[in-house]
C-alpha cells in the first residue's frame, strides 16, 4: 500500500505532525470548534473514531469548514464502515484490530489504512495484506516501549513503522517519539471526551501545544 504516491505522501505529512489527535465527539456542533482548537495548538492531524451517532456528520463539517486539518476516521469495524468513510472523504482509515475483509475493502477502494496489532501474528497477517503504518494498541496495557521494541525488531528490515495508541500521554511522548520505529502518535489525551463535551476549548489548545513542542524538540520538524 505504500507504494502509492499519494499514500507515501499521506504518510509523510503524518510523520512531520506527529502525532494524531483521536477524538470521540457526541455533538456536531463541536466539531468546528473543536478541530480549530487543536490547530491552534499546532496538531494538524486528527482520527474520528466511529463511536457515535455523530462521527460522519462531524468529519463533514470538519472537512468543509477547516481544510487544513488532515482528517482520518477510526474504529472502522466492517467493509460497510470502509465505503461510507471514504465517500465522506475521510485522508485514512484506522482500526483497533487486523481485520483482513476491511483492509481489503479499504485496498479495493482506495483508502489509505493502517490496521491495529499487538502480536507478531498480527504484524505478519498485516504484512502479508500490504499494510507498513500499523497501529499498536493498546501500547502501554500491553508492555509499552519495551514490548513493542521486542514485538518490531524481526521486522524492522521491512520498513515497518507504528503509531503508538493507548496509555500514551504527554508524560511518555517524548519518549515514543524517540523511539526509530515510532512513526507518530495517537493521542486520546489531547482532547479527552469531558473536555469536549464542557467546551473547553483553551485547555485543548494548550495540551495541543504542549505535544507540538515535544515533536519539534524531538524531530526539529524535519519529516
Amino acid at each position: 500500500m505504500t507504494n502509492d504516491p499519494t499514500t507515501a505522501a499521506l504518510h509523510q505529512r503524518i510523520h512531520r505532525s506527529g502525532v494524531i489527535a483521536v477524538l470521540v465527539i457526541d455533538a456536531a456542533d463541536d466539531a468546528v470548534p473543536l478541530a480549530r482548537a487543536l490547530l491552534a495548538g499546532g496538531v494538524d492531524c486528527i482520527e474520528l473514531t466511529l463511536r457515535t451517532p455523530v462521527a460522519m456528520a462531524a468529519l463533514h463539517r470538519i472537512r468543509a469548514e477547516v481544510p487544513e486539518l488532515v482528517v482520518g476516521v477510526g474504529t472502522i469495524l466492517t467493509p460497510q464502515q470502509v465505503n461510507e468513510v471514504k465517500a465522506a472523504g475521510a485522508a485514512f482509515g484506522v482500526a483497533p484490530g487486523m481485520n483482513p475483509r476491511v483492509v481489503a475493502e479499504a485496498q479495493r477502494v482506495g483508502l489509505t489504512f493502517s490496521p491495529g496489532i499487538c502480536t507478531p501474528s498480527d504484524i505478519e497477517l498485516a504484512l502479508e495484506h500490504g499494510c507498513r503504518l500499523l497501529k499498536f494498541f493498546p501500547a502501554e496495557p500491553s508492555g509499552g516501549l519495551t514490548y513493542l521494541r521486542a514485538i518490531a525488531a524481526p521486522y524492522a528490515h521491512l520498513g515497518v513503522k507504528y503509531i503508538p495508541l493507548g496509555g500514551v500521554s504527554a508524560g511518555n511522548a517524548e519518549q515514543y517519539l524517540k523511539e526509530p520505529a515510532v512513526h507518530a502518535l495517537g493521542g486520546s489525551w489531547l482532547a479527552p471526551r469531558e473536555l469536549i463535551q464542557r467546551h473547553e476549548w483553551p485547555a485543548i489548545t494548550a495540551n495541543a501545544s504542549a505535544v507540538s513542542a515535544i515533536v519539534k524538540r524531538v524531530r526539529g520538524g524535519v519529516a
